[in-house]
């Protein structure tokens, strides 16, 4: 896993090779391609969550928080081993970062919740070693997105370590709130608490501060390989580039028709705006409210969906969360993501969508 642009260089050729670097008692390191999940494209070996053929229509937002990869996991499973190790380079912050010094934190996890949490002290490159306290898995570890690891090799600990079955491909749209700003953990954010119910492969295309309907991510969502399409945007369009309703409307159809060009029976749910307090009644700077916004949102997709799309459902979000849940009256906390996650998972079952 990793940020960045262009072709991958530096020391990892031995690890991917298979070469044993001399740490722990396992056998060779392991190529991490197999392993991982919630990969959108690659870029130089690198998962990164935009295409890289296509940056120069995003906006720099947009493409600043795609090279960082959010929801970028491992899984697998095995027979007898008891640990694994990861041999990874942190490619963020940068040495003179303010936040160079913090600990990398990589969290393991099966089938019934947290297992463990481990660590590290913070280096440019490393190897951590995770304990698995029994069982045969499937294991997820998901490493610390903020430092942006890029995944050399991993290798098991008394045995062999193999891929874990493949899933249905949820792919998710969305701004801060999807990306899991405000969620203490990686794991903790929606799309992850809604994957790991609906035992999902999940995609996490959330980019904080963007998501503005943009139709040029569209046209790359129309591309990307997917069994079942969430879009829960909209906020940013009250705020950072201010939208009026009837605007929003027509982005919202152009938005799903550009989508459905390249996924035209794929299940799709979108998720109009949470609660935003502050916005609810404000107007912005085009005379919209958040509430005008939700509304303009919601008509586009049942317009759409009284059209003939019968594989389309729409969740309303005012309603879903409430003051209790949000950390800074903008983002979920812990507790908004878990119960947003669910209800999100109970719209995907309603709707029928949670075959895959």
């Amino acid at each position: 896993m990793g940020a960045g642009r262009g072709t991958d260089t530096g020391t990892d050729s031995g690890a991917r090779a298979g070469t044993d670097t001399g740490t722990g008692t396992g056998g060779g390191w392991q190529d991490p391609g197999p392993f991982l999940r919630g990969v959108a494209w690659l870029d130089g070996g690198r998962p990164v969550r935009a295409d890289p053929a296509d940056t120069m229509r995003l906006p720099w937002d947009t493409g600043e928080r795609a090279g960082l990869p959010i929801g970028v996991r491992l899984e697998f499973t095995t027979a007898t081993a008891r640990a694994v190790e990861i041999h990874y380079r942190a490619t963020l912050p940068g040495p003179t970062d303010a936040l160079h010094d913090l600990a990398h934190g990589f969290a393991l996890w099966d089938r019934h919740g947290v297992v463990s949490e481990v660590f590290t002290e913070p280096a440019a490159e490393s190897v951590v070693r995770i304990e698995l306290g029994g069982g045969t898995g499937p294991f997820t570890i998901h490493p610390p997105e903020t430092q942006s690891p890029l995944v050399l090799g991993l290798r098991g600990i008394g045995g062999g370590l193999a891929p874990a079955p493949s899933a249905p491909r949820w792919v998710v749209h969305g701004d801060s709130i999807t990306e899991g700003w405000w969620s203490t953990r990686p794991a903790h954010g929606w799309p992850a608490v809604a994957g790991r119910a609906l035992s999902w492969d999940t995609v996490n295309l959330g980019y904080a501060g963007a998501a503005r309907g943009e139709l040029a991510t569209a046209e790359q969502l129309a591309g990307l390989p997917a069994d079942v399409l969430t879009l829960a945007f909209g906020t940013n369009c009250w705020s950072r580039v201010p939208f009026s309703a009837p605007l929003l409307y027509e982005t919202t159809r152009a938005f799903l028709e550009l989508v459905r060009q390249g996924h035209p029976r794929t299940p799709l749910l979108l998720v109009s705006p949470l609660l935003r307090p502050d916005a609810e009644r404000t107007p912005n700077r085009l005379g919209a409210t958040l509430g005008a916004l939700r509304d303009a949102m919601e008509r586009a997709t049942r317009d759409r969906i009284a059209a003939g799309d019968d594989r389309l459902a729409v969740l309303p979000g005012r309603d879903l969360l409430g003051p209790e849940h949000l950390a800074d009256g903008l983002h979920p906390n812990d507790s908004g993501h878990q119960v947003l996650g669910l209800a999100v998972v109970t719209a995907l079952r309603r709707a029928g969508f949670d075959a895959g």
